[in-house]
This record gives C-alpha cells, sequence and structure tokens, in this order.
C-alpha cells in the first residue's frame, strides 16, 4: 500500500489538503464491498484495472466543488437551463475495470443514465488517472478545476481534447464561475453572481 499528500493534522488548523492512498492488486468484489460499505460514504474512491484511490476530500477541495455546483446551478436557474444534477453519485462498469465519483456532475437538457459534464477539484496531485476512468466510462466531457482555473476536456472518440470552453454549457463563461468560486465569502460570491447575471439580460 501507498499512502501520499497526507493531509494535516496541526491542532487548530482545519485540513485543508486531501489525504489519499492508493491500493495495488485490487479485485474488482474488494472495491465494490469497501465502495458500498455505509462508513466509507464519504469517501471518494477511483478504481482502475486492479488499482484502487482513496481520497477524503479536505475543506478546500470540499467548499470549492460546492461553490462550482452552486454556480453552474444558479446560471441554468437565470437562463432557464434545464439542468440534472447527480451529485458524487457513483459511476462504475465491471468489464471495464473502471469505476468513480466525480465531485459534482450534471446532465443537460433531459435525466441521463450518465451525466453530460463532469466536475473534478484538484487540490493535491491524484494517484491515478480519472481522465482514462472517464474515458472508459465514455462521460462527454470532464471539466478539472486547479490553481484556480478551468481546463476542459471533450471526448472525440476515444480520447479526450482540451477545449476552451464547455460544448454542453457554451454559454457559461467558465473564467467567471472560477472568480466567483475564489472569494471568501460564499453567500456574497453567490449574489455578486446573481446580479452579474442579470444585469447582463
Amino acid at each position: 500500500m501507498e499512502a501520499m499528500d497526507k493531509a494535516s493534522s496541526r491542532p487548530g488548523h482545519a485540513v485543508i489538503d486531501d489525504s489519499r492512498i492508493l491500493l495495488r492488486d485490487v479485485e474488482w468484489s474488494t472495491y465494490l464491498k469497501l465502495r458500498d460499505a455505509p462508513e466509507d460514504r464519504h469517501l471518494r474512491m477511483t478504481y482502475l484495472q486492479g488499482e484502487l484511490e482513496i481520497m477524503s476530500p479536505g475543506r478546500q477541495h470540499a467548499v470549492s466543488s460546492t461553490m462550482i455546483g452552486r454556480l453552474l446551478e444558479l446560471f441554468c436557474l437565470e437562463r432557464e437551463i434545464p439542468l440534472y444534477g447527480y451529485g458524487d453519485e457513483t459511476y462504475r462498469e465491471e468489464a471495464l475495470e473502471r469505476g468513480l465519483e466525480p465531485d459534482e456532475c450534471y446532465a443537460r437538457g433531459v435525466d441521463k443514465p450518465r451525466p453530460d459534464v463532469a466536475i473534478e477539484v484538484i487540490v493535491s496531485s491524484p494517484l491515478l488517472d480519472k481522465l482514462e476512468v472517464y474515458r472508459g466510462l465514455e462521460i462527454s466531457e470532464v471539466w478539472v478545476f486547479q490553481a484556480s482555473r478551468f481546463t476542459v476536456h471533450r471526448l472525440r472518440g476515444d480520447r479526450y481534447v482540451t477545449m476552451s470552453s464547455s460544448e454542453v454549457f457554451p454559454e457559461v463563461d467558465l473564467s467567471r464561475i472560477a472568480h466567483y468560486v475564489t472569494q471568501q465569502d460564499q453567500n456574497a460570491a453567490v449574489v455578486a453572481f446573481r446580479d452579474e447575471l442579470r444585469r447582463a439580460d
């Protein structure tokens, strides 16, 4: 077992970084038992062909992913875009030996068994290639938020290509979402984004 990126445990300090471990030679059945255990529900697990990364999100990770979701949902509400959210639902395929939970994920237009967009917040370096997992699961678009900016990965055939904007939500200016995600006052940020959208009408 390999352990990396342990969170700070200093008394009086909030956990900022994510805690990650990587397990190798993990059977699919073992992954299912771990993933479906009620006591492990707060953990994120990424499974790829016998390797299993287990991650406990830190405060910065949780705040950023929640804010991205709030802002995207607000945008779609203000623009009357039908949006279906699935949070951190688990997606997995035994035949492909892949499974994971996005930080947030959404479908546009109608409810779907798989999301159109998965959102990943990167605070500490992943130990597995999550894009490879998403590729096998055929998720159309992955937004990666790292270092206060978004990178959009769009599935083209059997590989992801980097895009400057989303094809699922072309109306969304991700640089504005990123701006408000990084604000310390969450409520003030959401209100300011709402006002910005209404001024643009």
